[in-house]
């Protein structure tokens, strides 16, 4: 019946479409003679409308035969009204709509409608793309500030992925950092266009800083190649608007004795504008649901804007993020009889251990120049700078360090890292036309190098086997454990207590160009790129390097203006480095991507769907060699060559006045189709990859009451639900599967001018919720939990 109906929308919206109507063509300049860009052109009365691109240019298409009167607007500035009459089958073309605002004064005014909605039609422009979201032939999904807020996320690693189909998140480490898998691999991490991807970072985002977060499927030729092919997320930092002074505080209580605070300040530093502001603060104390478990941290968010002329802007930003935390192995539990049979509060962690802390900098310089009506340059230079000092927990390397009657040997190792990275990037967008074939131009260079040093060398057996002080699961005994607590020696610097078996680095530089050719008035979009990488990894003692050429070919069509479909080819490349026990030098990743989809925006582009179908093949990749003992040397296999094919299908946006939705579902089937190794247990041809559910749906709904005795009063839910689920890593004879997946979440929030009240119950059915794997060295199994039922009340005031 659903197909049915969204067949039948279909075929009235294409019967609409190919009837008899008219166009309008025209452009919006200011009063200085420059292009106007993001300006709204819209019909009076009517819901149909359109943006000025890059030049100030406009087009309404379809338009039904009539008079009417043309709105041109921009938010934060007055509206002008210009009639005009369509004919039908005929384009009409308008003078040039002249706004009094002059260029500069156009600039002080930035479009930041996006925070109020569920779905944005752009990227950022740290994607580097000039070609809006529905024009472009690959799946890209933008999670919004608003549905951030509205589901009271408040870091990288709190419930974003329920916004994007396929993703699944993996190892938590205490909230450390966020790992997530699309498509059957790892997503890169990026902040602000840059690749910011470490083996165990990086730390987590906290959203009070966060503007919105975007997630690109498949590789990105235009953004890296020196990356895993099955995709990245990256997240936007908020930048000044330009607007007058404002901000916004909020307050959040939750259970597990969660307070938080955040501030947001936007403005002026001067009244001309031309230096801007931004400051996010946000202070928070969290304990856990967990015994003895504890996330306490602040984050400071300064960012300065500098108008150097009316083409060229200046941007400073830097972000510290604090933080003191319970041991990062705190969430894990142990048991050689399957997975869950404890209580969901349980920890192995003892209060006794020091808190585990980390300062993590950031500081990022960006120049944008607008050359002229057509050409825009940007360059970019960061810096990176994380520091930690702490430990982890893990069964002792040690004979019946888990045992069947719920008895573990608790070993606390030293969890010391410093991870830096640097970056620079410069490309340039160009928007220009020869003859009858519109180019969108991108090319560029990316530079960057990053060196992680770790220590976790040094180690302590909390429990004894010898007095038969074990730890029991069953029963836990916590403080004073048999052997004390550990006392580490950091007399010496991380460099030289990292060494060469614990220090992991990596150089790269990256030139690309891609032009996107518009053909029969951009319709037909055909998209050709490149991009040469050249790598240099040095890990665990081992240096490798390689370069190679990566093309990407994609076509995307427009059937009419709200829908199009696309077709894409990707390449990726990455170097690797690893220990393999026979001592040869593992190969350097490559893999390739093809995507075929559909995108169509309903009612006016208030909401959007997306169909995507892909194959990934993925050659020579590495995982932990499963006969691996913690604390020691640590190998890795190759896993030859798999295979990821899936379907996704993502709907966000305003479904219908005060009806919010983002839904999603997707299939994922991830396997290996060629074995290096097939005497090993998971790297056998047909073997499923690790890190994925099969079939994966999310939802959230929103609706507020627009008018009466209740306006402003609303109502949300939704639902995550995974089955088929795959472990975390390969896993032995016998494995048990990991059960089905389902949370629920709901709440209710006020709305009224500047004040908003909101209130969520997670988990709403007490679900006992958990992930994990098989650890086949030591024979047993290993799972973290999630919350049980709790509850966050926010209160948020703008001013």
């Amino acid at each position: 019946m659903k197909k049915t109906q969204l067949l039948f929308l279909f075929l009235i919206s294409t019967l609409t479409a190919i009837a008899q109507s008219g166009n309008i063509k025209g452009k919006v300049q200011t009063s200085d003679g420059q292009a106007a860009p993001s300006v709204t052109v819209s019909l009076k009365g009517l819901t149909k409308g359109a943006t000025t691109d890059a030049s100030g240019n406009y087009e309404l298409k379809k338009v039904t035969p009539g008079d009417y009167t043309l709105v041109v607007s921009f938010i934060g500035l007055e509206s002008k009204e210009v009639s005009v009459t369509v004919q039908a089958n005929e384009t009409t073309n308008l003078p040039a709509i002249i706004l009094k605002e002059d260029s500069k004064q156009l600039d002080e005014v930035v479009v930041v409608g996006s925070k109020k909605t569920y779905k944005v039609d752009q990227p950022s422009q740290s994607l580097r793309l000039q070609t809006p979201l529905i024009e472009t032939p690959q799946n890209i999904q933008v999670i919004t500030e608003k549905v951030l807020a509205d589901q009271q996320v408040i870091s990288m690693s709190d419930g974003v992925i329920r916004n994007v189909s396929g993703a699944t998140r993996l190892e938590h480490w205490g909230d450390m950092y966020t790992l997530i898998n699309v498509r059957g691999g790892r997503a890169s991490a990026f902040r602000n266009g840059m690749n910011i991807t470490s083996s165990w970072g990086p730390l987590t985002e906290d959203m009070s800083f966060v503007d919105h977060v975007e997630f690109v499927k498949g590789p990105a030729g235009f953004m890296m190649s020196n990356g895993d092919p099955t995709g990245i997320y990256n997240v936007v930092t908020k930048k000044p608007t330009g607007r007058d002074f404002n901000g916004a505080a909020s307050f959040t209580l939750g259970s597990f004795d969660l307070y938080r605070g955040t501030l947001d300040l936007d403005g002026k530093l001067e009244k001309t504008g031309k230096l801007l502001f931004r400051l996010n603060l946000m202070g928070q104390t969290k304990n856990s649901f967990r015994v003895y478990e504890f996330n306490n941290r602040y984050s400071i968010a300064p960012v300065i804007s500098y108008k150097i002329d009316d083409n060229t802007t200046l941007t400073a930003e830097y972000t510290l993020q604090h933080v003191s935390m319970s041991n990062i192995g705190s969430a894990y539990v142990f048991s050689t009889q399957g997975y869950g049979g404890t209580p969901v509060e349980l920890s192995l962690n003892d209060p006794g251990l020091d808190p585990t802390k980390i300062n993590d900098h950031s500081f990022t310089l960006n120049l944008q120049h607008k050359i002229n009506d057509n050409w825009k340059l940007t360059a970019q230079g960061a810096y990176f700078n994380y520091q930690q000092i702490g430990s982890s927990l893990w069964p002792a390397a040690l004979p019946n360090a888990v045992n069947s009657d719920g008895t573990v040997l608790r070993q606390v190792n030293i969890a010391d890292a410093s991870n830096i990275a640097k970056f620079g990037q410069i490309f340039v967008n160009g928007d220009v036309t020869t003859g009858i074939i519109r180019h969108r131009i991108l090319g560029g260079l990316d530079l960057g190098t990053k060196e992680y040093l770790g220590d976790w060398w040094q180690s302590h057996v909390l429990d004894s086997a010898v007095t038969n002080k074990y730890f029991n699961i069953y029963k836990p005994v916590y403080g004073s454990p048999a052997n004390g607590y550990p006392t580490f020696d950091r007399s010496k610097g991380i460099r030289e207590r990292a060494g060469l078996g614990a220090t992991i680095s990596q150089r790269y530089t990256g030139l690309y160009f891609q032009d996107e050719l518009g053909f029969w008035e951009n319709r037909i979009r055909l998209t050709l790129a490149g991009r040469y990488t050249y790598v240099k990894d040095i890990s665990y003692g081992t240096s490798v390097d390689g370069e190679k050429f990566t093309p990407r070919i994609g076509l995307s069509g427009s059937i009419n203006p709200e829908t199009s479909v696309y077709a894409l080819y990707d390449q990726s490349f990455l170097p690797q480095t690893g220990l393999i026990r026979s001592g040869k030098q593992p190969k350097p990743i490559t893999g390739n991507n093809v995507e075929f989809g559909l995108k169509r925006d309903w009612f006016n582009g208030k909401w959007n769907t997306t169909i995507a179908a892909y194959k990934i093949i993925k050659n020579n990749g590495l995982t932990p060699d499963p006969s691996n003992v913690t604390g020691s040397t640590q190998y890795s296999i190759e896993t030859g060559q798999t295979q990821t094919k899936g379907i996704e299908l993502d709907i966000r946006g305003e479904l219908a006045r005060g009806l919010s939705l983002v839904a999603n579902y997707a299939y994922t089937d991830s396997k290996i189709t060629k074995s290096n190794d097939t005497l090993v247990v998971g790297n056998r041809e047909g073997d499923v990859v690790p890190g994925f559910a099969k079939h994966n749906a999310n939802a959230w709904l929103s609706y507020k009451v627009p008018t009466g005795a209740l306006k402003g009063v609303g109502i949300s839910g939704g639902f995550s639900y995974q089955t088929n689920r795959t472990t975390w890593s390969w896993g032995g004879p016998g494995e048990k599967s990991l059960p089905d997946y389902f949370r629920l979440d709901g709440g209710m929030f006020w709305e009224k001018d500047k004040i908003r009240i909101t209130a969520n119950v997670f988990n709403i059915l007490n679900t006992y919720l958990y992930s994990g794997s098989y650890y086949a060295y030591g024979g047993y199994y290993y799972w973290q939990t999630e919350a049980p039922r709790n509850l966050r009340v926010s209160l948020n005031y703008t001013f």
